[in-house]
This record gives structure tokens, sequence and C-alpha cells, in this order.
């Protein structure tokens, strides 16, 4: 078959990188007191939409009324082999209130399924950008034609795709405000480099631009000392660990594919400790998140011709087993994660906060409806044989590949079948039928609304919907017009990112690894 006809062209090269590739790691540190330079009045810069940067937890808590989060990321393509390497230490577990342990996929679209994309978003975790073709400093045509072809092909609501990370973590003071342009929520692309231990760490809790970056100020030019100026954008630092050599021996993306104190060969047990220990410097003081940044293609046994790395494997599992054992250790995404910090509440009222509860959309299973959910979407998927990186996806090939010129493609219509609709404003992904152009949803108990984002050619207002094309391919069409089904009902937003959870991870893996999708991004 094509895939494997494709792999044997690919070969040892694609293997060679899959070892070999890793970016997003950093040598010491990044910034420092006097080159940051950062002022900023907290009296005047108040949650929810603004806030300092700061190494004390928000909203004036405790640490010890403070949740320990731990956010998960992954980068790059999705594909069925990255999502069993996710599933592998996430399907199993549950945060404190029970619900199954959402995540950060940064995702850019070479080799990327874009129906895996669909049931990973479905099933509650998150979707952000990570540029269409893995490229550093991108320009503005990379960070948005990333949005619009998750949205035309895999149904991410435009509205949900909230963040960015830089590829190889490499972007300018103009890449910030980019992503401000176009109604972006947060950026998770740099780095805190210092321990939490150190008088002048730069592990700060996420914080708004409002005064400038205080974190890579001696790595980025044009940032820092109050620039850039974005009010409203927020920050994500990525925490490092540190191992003996302390802040000479971070650890940033990927740790345990590092060499640990100054050694030559990589050691899990050194790797496990030295991640222990800065967890607990995190947990006894003021509690700043810590993540685990990954690119899950080094950690798949599911990869062909690749020999898993089951060594490394256990030990973060084990890593992971050690801090659920410690109280008040909350897994999240990084959604999840400023969802709290805007509205911060005790440890003592999280099983009441919403974002970190598992809603689930009541969808009934035997209906046959290409929805993101595996049991109602087997056999409706269509197959987009391309030669790069084909895919399958619920609405409709386009007739070329996308691109960062061409984000939205007409669609191509195989004979004998009909066009397919894309997810309009107003119509969440599990409810949408792209087959039958119509929603599930007849009530406003459901009823949603996605916000436009000016994205479109010529600084058009973006809504989604329509059937592809929409004036990308110079051809000035126009979008169909979005579907209107609630006569208007007073939308709330009841499922979209965090909100959404259909079931566990574990069934979207299985049903990815069914697909035998077998190509890589790195």
């Amino acid at each position: 078959m094509w895939i494997s006809a494709l792999l044997s062209v690919l070969g040892i090269a694609l293997q060679v990188s899959v070892v070999t590739a890793q970016d997003g790691s950093i040598s010491g540190p990044t910034s420092s007191s006097s080159a940051a330079g950062y002022s900023c009045d907290p009296s005047q810069c108040q949650l929810p939409n603004c806030n300092c940067a700061s190494t004390s937890p928000p909203g004036g808590l405790s640490p010890s009324d403070v949740p320990q989060f731990v956010v998960f990321t992954a980068d790059d393509a999705i594909q069925s082999y990255t999502i069993d390497s996710v599933n592998q230490f996430l399907a199993q577990r549950q945060n404190p209130n029970g619900c199954p342990i959402k995540m950060t996929y940064f995702t850019s679209l070479n080799y990327t399924n874009y129906t895996l994309v669909t049931d990973w978003y479905v099933a509650g975790n998150e979707i952000a950008d990570h540029t269409m073709t893995h490229v550093g400093s991108p320009p503005a045509d990379e960070i948005n034609g990333n949005i619009i072809a998750l949205n035309a092909l895999a149904g991410i609501p435009l509205d949900a795709i909230q963040g960015f990370r830089a590829p190889y973590l490499n972007y300018t003071a103009q890449t910030l405000q980019l992503l401000a342009n176009v109604d972006f929520t947060y950026d998770s692309s740099s780095a805190a480099s210092i321990p939490v231990t150190d008088p002048g760490t730069d592990a700060y809790w996420p914080y708004t631009l409002d005064n400038g970056l205080a974190n890579d100020c001696l790595t980025v030019e044009g940032i820092c000392k109050g620039l850039p100026k974005i009010p409203g954008l927020w920050e994500i630092p990525m925490y490092a660990f540190f191992d003996e050599l302390g802040i000479d021996g971070p650890h940033l993306m990927d740790p345990w594919l590092d060499t640990a104190n100054g050694a030559s060969s990589v050691n899990d047990s050194a790797t496990f400790e030295y991640m222990k220990n800065t967890f607990t410097a995190h947990y006894t003081g003021n509690r700043q998140p810590i993540g685990l940044y990954t690119h899950p293609i080094h950690l798949s046994t599911t990869y062909p011709g690749v020999d898993p790395p089951n060594s490394t494997i256990q030990m973060i599992n084990d890593y992971l087993d050690w801090l659920q054992m410690q109280q008040d250790v909350w897994i999240v995404s990084n959604e999840q994660l400023l969802a709290w910090v805007r509205n911060p509440v005790p440890v003592s009222e999280l099983d009441s906060f919403e974002p970190l509860k598992c809603s689930t959309p009541q969808v009934d299973s035997s209906l046959k409806i290409c929805n993101g959910i595996p049991q109602n979407e087997a056999g409706l998927l269509e197959e987009c044989d391309f030669p790069d990186f084909p895919f399958f996806t619920c609405y409709g090939c386009p007739q070329v590949e996308v691109s960062p010129s061409n984000p939205n493609p007409p669609q191509q219509v195989p004979a004998g079948e009909q066009i397919r609709y894309r997810l309009p404003s107003n119509c969440s992904t599990p409810f949408w039928d792209p087959i039958a152009g119509s929603c599930l949803c007849q009530s406003s108990a459901c009823a949603f609304t996605d916000n436009s984002r000016p994205i479109g050619p010529n600084g058009a207002n973006l809504t989604g919907g329509g059937t592809g094309g929409d004036g990308f391919d110079g051809s000035g069409s126009t979008p169909t017009p979005t579907y209107i089904n609630f006569n208007g009902a007073s939308p709330a937003k009841l499922w979209s990112g965090s909100l959404v959870g259909m079931m566990s991870a574990l069934a979207v893996g299985t049903f990815g690894a069914a697909t035998g999708w077998v190509l890589v991004n790195v």
C-alpha cells in the first residue's frame, strides 16, 4: 500500500531524524534581573486580564492554598504513533477530582492526520498553534494559516485555538505582535531558566505583556525593559528542570534526551532524580507550575523500525506516579492553567472549578456522524491521498495540499459523493454533521458561538463554515453562508476547549492506531 511505499522511500533518513532531532534545549540562563529591567505596578495591573510577572502565586493566595500544577504539552505532527506516545503516560491517570488528564498539543501540519486532531480535541484536549510547516521566527501566514487549516480540515473552532509555541522556541518581538494581531490569548515559547531557589529566578507565574517580557532577555533581541508592550497577551513560561549543576545544568524540552550532571551519556536514574528535586523545589516554595514539554516521537513504541526507549518510558511513568502521590498535584493543559491563573481559587474550591471539570457532550453512540467521536464516525472518514503527507478528514479533501499561501483550498468532491460542510460558527464539533450540513444541537442549552478572528484574506474576519476555497485560492469566491440554527437564542460556549470531554484518551489512541498512520515531522 502507499504508506509502505512512502516509508521505503523515506527509509533510514526518517529513522535517523527520529533519534537525533531535538529542539527546545537550553544550556544556561536566558535572562537576568538586570537584563529584564522589568517593572509592573500590581495596583494597576489586575486579574483577570492583566498580571505582573511575579514569583508569588496570583490572587494573593498563600502557597499552601495553591495547587501544584504540572503542565503536559506535546509539539509537532499529530499521528497515531504520537497519540499512542502521549497515551502511555496519561490515559490511565486522573486528577484529584476524578477527571481524565487533559493536555496541550502544539500542532504543526506536515504529516498531521486531521481526523486524529478532531478526535483529540473532542476528547477534551487543547489544540494549539505550532505553525503550518514548523518554521522558527514565523511570518504571519505560517501562524494564521495553521488556524485556518485546523478549522477547515479538523473542525477545531477558531476561537478554541488560543495558544502558540514557536518551533525551536525561535521567536521575536514581532512574533508576539503577530499573535496579538489575530487575537491569541497566550504564547508559551519563553524559558524559565533560573532555579526557583535562586534569588534571581525567572520562574514567574504566567503574566501578561502589558509591561513587556521578563524572560529570555539575554537571548532574544528587542524584548524586555518594557518591551514588547502588548496589553492582554499572556506569556506562559516553560519551566526548566535542573540537575546537580544547578543554574548551569538546565533541561527544558524532552529532558530525558539530555545527559545529566555533566556526564557523557544519558542516565534515566539521574534524570529521574533531578526531575524529582526540581519539582520539590517548586512544591515547597511558591508552587510555580512545572511542565513536561515533549516531542512524542522520541517516546513512541509504535513508530516502525525504531526500538522504543522502554527504560525511559518506564522512568517517566514512575515520575508521574510519584507526582500523583503528592497532595494537591494537578496535571493540566496550558488552557486549564491559565484559566486558574486568571481566576485563582484555593485548593479547597477546585472540585467546583469549571475549567477542571470533565463535561461530556451527549451524542447517541448509534448515530452515524463524522464528529470526532470514533464510534460515531467509523466508516465516514474521507481519505486525502496526497503523495507528501496523506491524511483522513471528516470535512472533505482539498483539491491541493494546504500551504501558508492557500490554507483552505477548494474542496475535491469524489465522483458519486457530495460536498462536505465545514464547521460553522454556531455549532460545536461533536454536534456538527459535515455530510448533512446540520447541527444535532437544537436548543439553547447547547448553543455555541465561535468568535470571529481577523485572519482571512485582506483582513477579513473569519467565523468558519463554508465548503472550502473562501477566496484563499485567488478565485475571489466567497464562503457559503454560515449555518444558522438557534434563531436568536442566547449562546453559551459550553463545549469549547477544555470543557469538551467525550471519552478516555485511550479510546482515541486505539482508534488512531487502527488507521495505521506512520509518518513523522521532526
